[in-house]
């Protein structure tokens, strides 16, 4: 992504969700190497709760957004 188009982009929920999931994939992955890193586990679960909570805002906001979101990022759908 080009440095301008990320700086427009940075207040949207959808850019800001797919920030976070690029985050938290790249944390997964490390913490199955290094399974005893507890501060990664907690950053994990305090990005993964970030993101839900966008999520949710996405989702009751705009349906249609929030589904279109979740396709491309293939992640499973939040009750």
């Amino acid at each position: 992504m080009v440095k301008e188009e990320k700086e427009e982009n940075m207040g949207y929920v959808e850019f800001q969700v797919f920030s976070f999931t690029n985050k938290i994939r790249r944390l997964a992955s490390h913490l199955e190497l290094h399974k005893k890193v507890f501060s990664s586990e907690r950053g994990l679960r305090r990005l993964l709760a970030k993101c839900r909570r966008l999520l949710a805002y996405l989702a009751k906001k705009n349906r249609v957004r929030y589904k279109k979101l979740i396709g491309q990022l293939n992640i499973r759908e939040h009750q």
